[in-house]
């Protein structure tokens, strides 16, 4: 018995695609839209794939029909934001989805709305209006597509509950209209007119043409119907002119362009579409010979064209991934990034079930990164000889690509013993080639055999190229990321002392740009018996040098606190020192000096943030001690000390400016929170007071600024009395 469901008008029906198209067909009718789909999230709610469409052929839309959640288009904008998304013209999707306006500049106004259950997001519809649609959206059309769409996700989310969660099929299910026959008497009309007249469906397949038409083509009719005017008609084989039939259909707009049917007649082409199809006028033209371009010089030049409108040929799906993917790469800055990148949009752009990227270690394979594989197929090809007779391995020695649409085919080139069982049923091995040399191997499977056309092989060989510099850009990346944590790592205390009487508790974290690393550092010194010095700076950058200067600064100041100098003295030899140096690079510096038997700090800074303390009955206030300028400025500053009492119990914070500035955000507000989240969590042993304002840092800015935070605090009943 065929399964039911209830969905927009409440009555009962045959279910599943066909009611969902129905219902499509329905509220694109009312808001008088005339293209939409819809697409439903995949059990692992990461990836789009298109359910239902109506108003264009599946070739328009091939290279959406499965799309990562994270690609920036309005359907999974409208699923992210769990709201309708709204674009009112070009300019609009060229602002705030320029990769998507760069493959479809054309006139157009969408609405882009999710499918949202009362627990579960299944995915999202869309409408598509012409280009002569106001740029607002009426609150009559926002009415009634949030109507439709809670109504859609009410019938999705009654069929799953019943066990039937609706997935699309092999194939989305597609909404044409009905085929048109032409008329006798339409005929007759049209054969009188002087220029040609042909029509073209939604495939931009000649459905009907005039004799005077076939005339100025130059083809018999006989060979036109039926098949696309840029392939019946061999000079007008340019992607050019199919793209004018796409952005007649997607605007609904008319459009036009100018052509030359060799040698030397030019013909003018007029296309007025409708959701049915497309009307083509075509007329003789008078062309002057300033607007015909100038020739090439190659050989065999292409065919002159004129087209009004869009200035580039493009062949849009192909285009579309090779600038989608070219524009994320460039984001990627570790190797881990390009694996999630290529997992993230190659996959769900080919239909892909697994992902592996490979490359040469030493002589062998390493796996950096895969994804829909089980784990122990990873550690099988991790570290095989560039030897193996893999396919793997072979594509990646070589070079060249191999593509395997079945287990024969791959049976048929490599023993089933050596081409191990991974579960997949297709493959594109794709060579990772940078520089002129093979770096590896990118691997695409599929869980069903796939037919991979001669276009798509040529993109997924065009898109290795693409993976293959990114990944190697990211690697020496990764390589100088690991050298710069060894050095910084290096520089940083490995431990901080025990010292009597004495708790001390310090955290690191890099900053979130950059190479994650600074010049911010702590430090802690036993000076003798009953004094310790306690220091925390910050070398301005983010990079090496800032690293390699932070550690001279930091040694300064230990061998002239281990020297004897006071505070304020310490302080002056290290700028005296920078300002000698000339680094070009400044840096901040709180220095206290502790007497343990007295509990008694001695306190200078240069261009630092006051530190705070926290005194036993809870009570935050910031210290307030005089400073002087950043270190490595002026050779004749000074820096003055302040004495501070340190109650047995009371806890001192010092730390950088990245633990409390973040643009926008006053800086008395932000040590204010910091101090409440001290006063609160001051009482803990100190390493759980650390982790505690660390994640209060993380939680309430957007960090890019390194922190360093040294806590102190004296045990109870240590030291004499104030005063002795």
């Amino acid at each position: 018995m065929p399964e039911s469901s209830t969905f927009l008008d409440g009555r009962s029906r045959r279910g599943g695609l066909d009611a969902l198209a129905e219902d499509l067909v329905r509220v694109l009718e009312e808001v008088g839209a005339h293209l939409g789909a819809v697409y439903l999230l995949a059990p692992d709610a990461q990836v789009l794939e298109l359910a239902v469409m109506k108003g264009a052929p599946r070739d328009f839309i091939r290279p959406w029909e499965r799309m990562s959640l994270a690609t920036p288009v309005p359907i999974a904008d409208a699923i992210r934001q769990e709201r309708l998304v709204w674009v009112g013209d070009e300019k609009e999707m060229a602002r705030d989805y320029p990769g998507a306006a760069l493959v479809m500049p054309y006139e157009f106004a969408l609405a882009a709305v999710p499918l949202i259950g009362t627990e579960t997001v299944y995915g999202s519809m869309f409408a598509l209006w012409s280009g002569t649609h106001p740029c607002e959206l009426s609150s009559v059309e926002r009415d009634r597509l949030t109507a439709a769409a809670a109504e859609m996700a009410k019938g999705l989310e009654e069929a799953d509950k019943e066990g039937r969660r609706l997935r699309p099929g092999l194939a989305p299910r597609v909404v044409t209209a009905p085929s048109m026959q032409p008329a006798e008497v339409l005929e007759a009309v049209t054969a009188r007119l002087p220029e040609g007249v042909c029509g073209l469906d939604l495939t931009g397949r000649i459905t009907f043409v005039t004799p005077r038409a076939s005339e100025l083509l130059g083809v018999l009719s006989g060979r036109l119907v039926g098949s696309p005017l840029w392939t019946a008609v061999p000079w007008l084989d340019d992607p050019v002119y199919e793209d004018r039939h796409r952005a007649a259909m997607i605007s609904q707009q008319p459009t036009s362009f100018v052509a030359l049917r060799p040698p030397n007649r030019w013909l003018s082409f007029e296309l007025y579409p409708a959701e049915s199809g497309v009307t083509v006028r075509i007329t003789p033209a008078e062309v002057e010979a300033a607007d015909i371009p100038a020739p090439t010089l190659s050989a065999d030049p292409p065919v002159p064209a004129l087209e009004t409108d869009l200035p580039l040929p493009t062949r849009v799906g192909a285009l579309y991934h090779i600038l989608h993917l070219a524009s994320t790469l460039t984001k990627a800055a570790s190797v881990q990034d390009v694996v999630d990148l290529v997992a993230d949009r190659l996959m769900p752009a080919f239909g892909g079930d697994g992902m592996a990227l490979m490359v040469t270690e030493d002589g062998r394979m390493s796996v950096v990164g895969d994804r829909g594989y089980p784990p122990h197929l990873r550690e099988h090809y991790d570290g095989l000889p560039l030897t193996s007779p893999v396919p793997s391995v072979r594509t990646m020695v070589t070079g060249v690509p191999s593509f395997f649409g079945s287990q024969e085919e791959l049976d048929a080139v490599h023993s089933p013993a050596i081409a191990r069982d991974d579960g997949m049923a297709a493959w594109a091995f794709l060579p990772l080639i940078a520089s002129g040399r093979s770096i590896g191997t990118c691997v695409l499977a599929f869980a069903r055999p796939h037919r991979f056309t001669v276009e798509e092989r040529a993109l997924l060989t065009s898109l290795g190229g693409l993976i293959a510099q990114a990944l190697d850009r990211a690697r020496l990346y990764d390589a100088k990321l690991e050298l710069a944590h060894a050095l910084q790592k290096s520089l940083l205390p490995h431990a901080l002392p025990q010292l009597p009487g004495l708790s001390a508790a310090a955290r690191y974290l890099p900053g979130t740009e950059g190479m994650d690393i600074g010049g911010d550092f702590y430090d802690v010194i036993r000076l003798d018996e009953d004094t310790v010095a306690a220091v925390v700076g910050d070398v301005q950058g983010h990079n090496v040098t800032a690293a390699a200067l932070m550690g001279e600064v930091r040694t300064a100041v230990r061998a002239y606190a281990t020297a004897g100098a006071d505070p304020g003295e310490v302080l002056s030899r290290t700028n005296h020192l920078l300002v000698d140096l000339d680094p070009g690079l400044f840096a901040s510096c709180v220095y206290l000096r502790i007497d343990l038997r007295r509990n008694v700090g001695c306190l200078a800074r240069a261009g630092h943030p006051q530190p705070l303390l926290r005194h036993p009955d809870g009570q935050v206030r910031v210290v307030e001690a005089p400073g002087g300028l950043l270190l490595g400025v002026d050779h004749s500053v000074e820096y003055p000390h302040t004495e501070i009492p340190l109650p047995s119990g009371a806890v001192l914070a010092l730390y950088t400016d990245g633990l409390v500035e973040t643009p926008g955000v006053d800086i008395d507000d932000a040590l204010a929170d910091l101090g409440a989240e001290l006063a609160r969590a001051g009482d803990r042993p100190l390493e759980e007071v650390a982790e505690t304002l660390i994640k209060h840092a993380q939680q309430t800015s957007h960090r890019s600024d390194d922190i360093a935070l040294l806590l102190l605090r004296l045990s109870a009943g240590n030291g004499l009395p104030l005063g002795e």
